[in-house]
This record gives C-alpha cells, structure tokens and sequence, in this order.
C-alpha cells in the first residue's frame, strides 16, 4: 500500500508493506508514480519513507523478473525526478536495490542512525540503468559509487552523510520540518533551480554502448540463473553469458 497526505504545503508519500519491509512491485511502483504526480500539483514539497523498519527493501523478487517491472520501476523513478517541487527522501533503516535508486531519484536525502544504501545487483545478476550509475557518482563521488556497484559494499549513515549520500542525519521528523522550511521558499525559483540541476547534470539522450550492455545483463543466461536460483533458494551460479 502506499499512502498520501498532505499540510501545510508538505505532501508525505508512505511505503507501507510491512511483511516486505517495503519491497516494490509492479502495482505499487505505479502508485508510487501516481501518488508523486497527484502531490507534485499541489504541494510545495513532498516527503518520501517508508513504514515500519525499512525504507524500501528494493525490488520484490517475485515481482522483478516479469514482464513491466523496469517500465514501472523507472516511471517512478522520472516522476520524482520530473516533479517541479523538492523531494525529500526519509531514509529510515535499508534502502537496498531500488531503495538506493529511489533515494537518489529524489532532490534530497534526511538519513536516519539505520539507515543502510546498498546495490548489489552483483549478487543477484541484475543490472541498474545508466541514469542510476552517473546520479550514483554524482551524489556519493566515484569511489563510494564503485564500492556499492562493483564491491557490493553497504553504506550506513556515518558513510553515507560522509560522502554526500546524505545531505542530512535524523529522523523522519526532521526531514518533514526541512520540508515545511522549503514549502516556504520562492516556488518559481525551486522549479528553476531544479529543473537546471536536472537539466545539466543529466543530459540525454544516453550513451548506446552502456544502454546495450545494460540490456544484456537483463537478457543473459546468467539472469536466467538468477531467477532459477531465486526460485530454488540456493545461491546463483553465474557463467559470465
């Protein structure tokens, strides 16, 4: 389920899947989108965490290997990054996989003392998609960006606010009370400075080259096994094809 509301200027978007600590799917990556696209016309800032324990556990497995889920998944994605308002991520225990990809999808991110950034689609022979690569470096510096998506590397809030990941520490309180600040803000002039950001920092169209190898990972045998494993319970096996 993911819940809405909106005071005082500030919309909250609420992942709340609690028996999958806050996993994505198909269904609610498109209300995620919707939610964000509703909230983004009236609201001056919009809040975005998760229930319970986990911001977002990243991509339900049982979801991730059917048809729809990058569309989805992606959709999400360039709604947070396309909204003409500030997007504050809540960042409340693991946002792991596409937990890390939605954090940085938004303008800023509120770290509390359990939170932990991961991507380790290494271990599981998925790929992220160029965007997610670059925002990654640019947000965190090409170190800790290599140590996430090669090493598998996990990034609590110390390390993350260190480098950058994080541009602040405390609790889903104190990222709603910088939302309030900012709803307070000149709205024209957050939309430019976004919209500027966005615009020079993330040109397109994409590099060929990396959309094909991206693709490959998705089609590979090495997936396949993924998904076989993932079915069987035991570890992959990859091959490298």
């Amino acid at each position: 389920m993911i819940t809405t509301e909106e005071q005082d200027g500030v919309g909250l978007i609420v992942l709340d899947r609690h028996g999958k600590r806050n996993a994505l799917d198909v269904e609610h990556l498109d209300a995620l989108r919707a939610a964000v696209e509703k909230l983004a016309g009236t609201a001056r800032a919009i809040v975005v965490t998760g229930s319970g324990t986990s911001f977002c556990a990243g991509a339900d497995l049982h979801g991730v290997y059917g048809d729809g889920f990058r569309k989805a998944l992606y959709a999400a994605l360039s709604a947070i990054t396309a909204a003409p308002v500030p997007v504050i991520a809540a960042v409340n225990g693991p946002a792991i996989g596409a937990g890390t990809q939605l954090a940085i999808a938004c303008d800023l991110r509120v770290a509390d003392g359990t939170a932990v950034f991961a991507v380790p689609t290494a271990r599981n022979g998925l790929a992220v998609d160029p965007w997610t690569v670059r925002r990654l470096a640019l947000l965190a510096g090409g170190g800790p960006a290599r140590a996430l998506l090669l090493g598998a590397d996990r990034l609590d809030a110390g390390r993350a606010h260190a480098c950058g990941l994080a541009d602040r520490l405390g609790p889903v309180a104190d990222a709603l009370a910088w939302a309030r600040e900012i709803a307070e803000f000149a709205p024209l002039s957050l939309r430019y400075a976004k919209t500027a950001l966005e615009s020079l920092f993330e040109p397109q169209p994409g590099e060929p080259r990396l959309d094909e190898l991206f693709e490959s990972c998705w089609s590979s045998e090495d997936f396949a096994e993924s998904r076989r494993a993932h079915a069987e319970k035991r570890a992959p096996r990859f091959r490298g094809r």
